[in-house]
């Protein structure tokens, strides 16, 4: 055996990202951080033996044996990226419970975590908004895989399109989604789900959603630039994204220049919004009806899309008139 100690039990300091906190890990990223920190380890099946015999390994005999398992792996980065909610709950500082919702999206070749948010609930607008945060680091994917949520789809409810379903199509992205009770087809996300929980199950339990978020952002840079996934040949998922070209949407869309820009604002008892552009400030005529409504405004330089934040509703298209300060409302 490498003459290197292994850790008294499963969980280390998390020294490479400068955290502190603990972290779970299986033997192969036990192997994997003692041989980059001490430069030398034991076999993973010398430290599989030693923590089944501290019994740090709980058998699960039920599960599938992996030869049988038939993958789908997207060939480039962005190609597909995978979205899926899952819950968690908050504690206070009365012991009391809140559960709250987070968005994850993961990028199907690379498994990076492009995005990872929390709020009390998801409403239409929100998943555009995180999209687009998404997209304004990494690109734009080339297709979406979702499961059949109400916020990701209305097809199965016959509601029409939803918020996402419309700015994918404006985009030029392509939408796809997973069999109905079936969510091995979104695997990728659903197991990034697992990882999270695990990680945060070993966190100060968090009270707010600003903490949990910050532990989300935490999770997040540990996740991607320091965990080694066996899944991509133990490299990191920054590694990996980093490594081939990167795919881009095949169909029309809407161009997206870089100064595109997500706002959330609620019309005033007037029906007009505000508007700074080009460091000069403009009013947008919405109508006395939209009073009162947050909307979600997606500004690409002087063409703005204003959607209601809680169900996507277009309420006004327009390109911005920079030398008027009033926007009127089209005449009919």
């Amino acid at each position: 055996m490498v003459g290197v100690a292994l850790p008294k039990a499963w969980h280390w300091r998390c020294a490479s990202s400068g955290c502190g906190c603990r972290r779970a890990a299986g033997p192969e990223t036990i192997a994997f951080h003692l041989h980059r920190q001490r430069g030398a380890a034991p076999s993973v099946a010398t430290i599989w033996r030693v923590l089944s015999r501290r019994g740090f390994v709980i058998p699960q005999p039920h599960k599938r044996p992996r030869s049988s398992w038939r993958r789908f792996t997207a060939e480039l980065p962005n190609e597909c990226w995978q979205a899926d909610i899952t819950h968690w709950q908050l504690i206070d500082h009365r012991g009391l419970e809140n559960e709250v919702e987070i968005l994850n999206i993961i990028d199907d070749h690379s498994r990076l975590l492009v995005g990872t948010t929390v709020r009390t609930v998801f409403k239409a607008g929100d998943i555009v908004a995180d999209l687009h945060t998404a997209m304004a680091r990494y690109g734009r994917p080339e297709r979406l895989l979702t499961d059949n949520g109400a916020v990701f789809t209305g097809h199965f409810r016959g509601h029409g399109w939803v918020a996402l379903e419309r700015e994918l199509v404006a985009l030029g992205i392509a939408q796809s989604h997973a069999k109905p009770y079936h969510p091995q087809t979104c695997g990728k996300v659903e197991r990034l789900h697992q990882t999270l929980k695990n990680w945060l199950a070993h966190q100060p339990a968090a009270a707010t959603v600003a903490d949990l978020q910050a532990q989300l952002d935490t999770f997040a840079d540990y996740y991607n630039h320091h965990r080694p996934h066996r899944g991509i040949g133990r490299r990191t998922p920054n590694t990996a994204w980093q490594a081939r070209p990167h795919a881009i949407p095949t169909r029309q869309g809407i161009q997206i220049s870089e100064h595109f820009r997500v706002r959330k604002d609620r019309v005033d008892r007037d029906g007009k919004l505000t508007l700074r552009h080009a460091s000069r400030l403009h009013h947008i005529g919405i109508g006395r009806r939209w009073a009162g409504t947050r909307v979600l405004m997606l500004i690409r330089d002087r063409n703005i899309r204003i959607i209601t934040e809680d169900t996507g509703q277009l309420v006004r298209q327009l390109v911005l008139d920079p030398s008027r300060d009033y926007q009127p409302q089209p005449k009919k």
